[in-house]
């Protein structure tokens, strides 16, 4: 058997391969130029704000807030699998040279979770808090500690308590981050070496227990599994995952639509492609996230030729997913055995995309008056959803 140093290596090669598999077709042409505008409009927005803000906005607790809720899901990367719990059970008691590694890597991968708020923050902290430099790069050295704090006794309590009650450790966790940054923001030595205390002592309290425990791989499998199973789900909006089959829910409180569809024999392929879409986790909440987030940008980017174009990329990606989801099939279905016309389910499908991506135009609309947009182009949005959609639909196979 291979020692623990090779074992882990051949693990994180095998992930990483796994990922750049699959982020290849996440991270696409058009994805990135969305982003790009994103963060054009976002930072723009920002730094507008920024003007307005009254001087007593309390700047230091918000972001001591927001990080300490990120610094407190640290869930640990370890790269177990089932058969691990057979093949390396006789290597249990040096399993924390594996574990090392594992940990090591889960603090350098979730770092940018805490450091990038930190960074957007910086202008808040610096313009409005009058938080000074040397006070900010004291701060950042204290989010590195304790990103490697909070990383270490999860997987601690996680490994002594085999996963029950994770939760009221991430509160603990949370509330001892928010007062441990807040007090740094202060300056204040005596408050920060009184938080050392309960930090070095709960630290402790859970490494400890781990002696003479056996490791839980069961939890550990688990927690591996849901986290792949999760990228996994996500890459799927973009390419077709081998790994995942999507959930079916019935969702009887939408069965009223399905009166929509006329009681016919030639709409047969209709109701079945509604009736798929409705229950099909995938392909329905994918299209709810998107017209969610379309109805967000309307209301909150400001700047015309940017909302435009983020709200047509959503539309584009709505109508191309959506129809080829429905599209995608094995060789036989059921269906096919219905005395109905060969392409009366690629009709339906247009149908179905046609009518969901105008009900997603509605929304835009109704959010910008909701709203009361000042800019009168914005009221044009849902015709750019609408001609996005229908272009999409006319050149894709």
């Amino acid at each position: 058997m291979k020692n623990l140093h090779d074992v882990w290596r051949i693990r994180f090669l095998h992930y990483v391969n796994e990922l750049q598999k699959y982020l290849k077709y996440v991270f696409t042409g058009h994805l990135a130029i969305v982003i790009v505008f994103v963060l054009g409009a976002g930072g723009y927005q920002y730094s507008e704000w920024l003007k307005t803000v009254p001087s007593d906005f309390p700047g230091t607790w918000l972001v001591a807030a927001i990080i300490g809720v990120f610094l407190a899901f640290s869930i640990p990367t370890t790269l177990i699998r089932e058969p691990d719990q057979v093949y390396l059970l006789p290597l249990e008691t040096k399993l924390m040279t594996y574990m090392k590694k594992a940990l090591s890597w889960t603090f350098w991968s979730q770092l940018f979770i805490v450091v990038v708020p930190f960074i957007v923050a910086l202008p808040l902290l610096s313009q409005v808090s009058k938080v000074q430099p040397k006070t900010l790069g004291f701060v950042f050295i204290l989010i590195l500690l304790m990103k490697w704090w909070n990383v270490q006794v999860e997987f601690a309590f996680r490994w002594a308590n085999r996963g029950q009650g994770i939760w009221g450790d991430r509160i603990v966790r949370t509330l001892v981050s928010i007062a441990v940054l807040a007090g740094a923001f202060t300056m204040n030595p005596l408050y920060i070496v009184l938080l050392i205390i309960p930090i070095v002592f709960y630290y402790i309290s859970w490494t400890r227990q781990l002696k003479g425990q056996p490791f839980p791989y069961e939890h550990f499998v688990e927690v591996e599994q849901n986290r792949m199973l999760r990228f996994y789900r996500f890459a799927n909006y973009f390419t077709d995952v081998p790994h995942i089959q999507g959930s079916i829910h019935r969702r009887a409180w939408l069965n009223i639509l399905y009166r929509l569809v006329p009681s016919h024999q030639k709409n047969a392929q209709d109701y079945l492609v509604f009736r798929t879409f409705v229950r099909t986790d995938d392909t329905f909440y994918l299209w709810l996230r998107l017209t969610l987030l379309s109805a967000l940008g309307a209301a909150f980017i400001g700047i015309p030729i940017v909302v435009m174009i983020f709200v047509g990329a959503l539309s584009f990606a709505s109508a191309i997913q959506i129809k080829q989801a429905l599209s995608a099939s094995s060789e036989f279905r059921m269906d096919m055995l219905f005395p109905i016309d060969e392409n009366a389910r690629s009709k339906g499908i247009l149908k179905l995309v046609r009518v969901v991506q105008v009900l997603q135009a509605l929304i835009v609309l109704v959010t910008v008056v909701i709203v009361g947009v000042e800019q009168v182009s914005l009221y044009a949005l849902p015709i750019v959803v609408l001609i996005v959609s229908e272009i999409t639909l006319k050149m894709s196979k």
